[in-house]
């Protein structure tokens, strides 16, 4: 998967060059291209900003060098790239927003910086814009990575077994399960008999019924937007029904 990425602060990247992200890079699954805008600024201090007409705090990244390295950057491209901006004016990022990223053959991250961007490159250059959360960053590059973990995860190959991606938490719709590994027994509580029995079928029964009942007790809007067969409705009762018997809170 092809990424274009447009920032001020291109090393913030190299986090992505370790873990799984990182062999994906190195297994050419993943390719991230930079074009600094100030590398396209015209005068001879390299300025990428300015103060916004107006009147107002903070400076504003220029149209001129930013379309620029947008037309750079879609020049190579591998195929028509589709043009994403950073911003908290944008669409929420969800597991299914990821899902489409990662199908699309090639992307270009703007990154903003200081109070945003010339709306003009917003209204010509912009196809898409994106939010990780309603929360302000001191620019898009933290944003573009989250991203890309997200979609890289999804490319083929990327991890080493496909079975994790298709069963993490939000995939499926709901939160995952609970998970346990060695030792059996830890600062006096047990892993769940069920996990060793080896029955395989009421493994699989037991954590749909676990992932049901941790959606419903930290997500239930995720629970509102599904419409849950017969199974699952019975077992998400029986999850609550446990629930307040235990007299947890």
């Amino acid at each position: 998967m092809w990424f274009g990425i447009i920032s001020l602060f291109p090393d913030m990247f190299e986090a992505l060059n370790v873990g799984i992200t990182g062999r994906a890079i190195k297994e050419q699954l993943l390719s991230l291209h930079f074009w600094n805008p100030r590398d396209f600024a015209r005068d001879k201090h390299k300025s990428v900003d300015d103060h916004p007409y107006g009147g107002g705090p903070g400076m504003v990244m220029m149209a001129e060098p930013l379309q620029a390295a947008i037309h750079a950057a879609k020049k190579s491209a591998p195929a028509v790239p589709t043009v994403i901006y950073l911003s908290p004016q944008g669409r929420q990022f969800n597991q299914e927003a990821a899902v489409e990223l990662a199908a699309k053959p090639a992307v270009v991250f703007v990154a903003g910086r200081y109070e945003g961007i010339d709306e003009r490159i917003i209204e010509q250059e912009i196809d898409e814009e994106w939010s990780i959360g309603d929360y302000i960053l001191t620019g898009g590059e933290l944003a573009a990575m989250v991203m890309i973990d997200a979609a890289a995860r999804l490319i083929p190959g990327t991890v080493g077994d496909q079975d994790s991606v298709a069963q993490d938490s939000l995939t499926t719709g709901f939160l995952k399960y609970p998970q346990y590994t060695r030792p059996e027994n830890f600062a006096g509580s047990a892993v769940p008999e069920v996990l060793l029995s080896g029955h395989h079928k009421q493994i699989e029964r037991w954590r749909l019924k676990q992932s049901l009942g941790k959606t419903w007790l930290k997500r239930p809007d995720l629970l509102s937007k599904k419409r849950l067969n017969d199974e699952a409705s019975a077992l998400l009762a029986e999850f609550i029904e446990e629930f307040l018997h235990s007299g947890q809170k």
